[in-house]
């Protein structure tokens, strides 16, 4: 029997004001389910403005334990009314500890996990160090009523370590949450969404699997920085072909229907995983590429 799911990723521009950032990500989701998606992805920290933008104590106000979250329920409850998995972005306070992180909600309503982001810029303009601590889940997959959902979070998609984690816990496909534009003027790398989308566009080809990532778009301004975010939400094929996207400005929902039954078969047909060799790749355990053994 072929296994197919209809993955959406919603586009959409950000205030200041939890509620109306909320409410309309709930619209976008109503969108995406009216087209037919089962797994709807929203952006990285859609709830506020990308405060990561500057270095003020009174962000740290906008992190909630996950169990006291102001708006996970909620998007627990539209879950279970539409019957769609929601990995969901948000701020999380855990103690003394803050983190970038994402818990996904299956379609009944249900907490599958929570995954914590692992790789943590810091940069003019992304000063997420200061807020976040370094993740401790290690990679999540989860097994949802549509297929294994495997995620990270912004930063993590530049890293094929991540990917290929996230395949060798058995993802169907890998989604990426993302915040992302322009760059302070003193930043000499280039503003760029191809090469964003380029790096997810490889780590499909390279594991054979479907990819799905979104971003914020507008301008927003916090402190005295102002950042213009870019858009060109997409998802990809097995073969790094992207198949849906949004532009610069567009805001709403795309979605694309995914073959896991096609792209597995495809997957085993190319050997990348037959063909690993595990034990010579020691190198990738340490920091200066000196294999140490303990």
């Amino acid at each position: 029997m072929t296994q197919t799911v209809n993955l959406a990723v919603v586009q959409m521009h950000m205030t200041d004001q939890l509620e109306d950032n909320v409410t309309r990500a709930e619209v976008h989701v109503r969108e995406a389910a009216r087209q037919g998606a089962q797994v709807v992805l929203l952006p990285e920290l859609f709830e506020n403005l990308y405060f990561c933008q500057v270095e003020r104590e009174e962000y740290f106000e906008l992190a909630h334990p996950l169990t006291e979250h102001p708006f996970v329920g909620r998007f627990q409850n539209l879950a279970r009314e539409l019957g769609v998995v929601l990995p969901l972005s948000y701020f999380e306070r855990a103690g003394q500890a803050h983190y970038n992180s994402l818990v996904c909600i299956d379609a009944d309503g249900s907490v599958l996990g929570n995954y914590r982001k692992t790789h943590i810029p810091d940069g003019p303009g992304y000063e997420e160090k200061y807020y976040f601590a370094t993740g401790d889940t290690g990679f999540k997959v989860w097994p949802t009523r549509f297929g294994q959902v495997g995620v990270g979070i912004c930063w993590d998609q530049w890293y094929p370590e991540t990917a290929r984690s996230l395949m060798l816990l058995g993802a169907d496909f890998l989604l990426y949450p993302t915040a992302i534009g322009t760059e302070p003027a003193e930043v000499e790398t280039p503003n760029n969404y191809q090469m964003w989308q380029r790096a997810m566009q490889g780590h499909a080809v390279s594991n054979s699997t479907y990819v799905g990532s979104c971003n914020r778009v507008g301008v927003e301004r916090v402190g005295d920085l102002t950042q213009t975010y870019y858009g060109h939400s997409f998802i990809t094929d097995y073969t790094g072909e992207i198949v849906a996207e949004f532009g610069e400005t567009e805001e709403g929902a795309i979605s694309h229907t995914l073959n896991l039954t096609e792209a597995r078969k495809f997957r085993a047909g190319m050997g990348f995983f037959r063909d690993r060799r595990p034990e010579l790749y020691g190198t990738l355990l340490t920091t200066d590429g000196v294999t140490r053994r303990i």
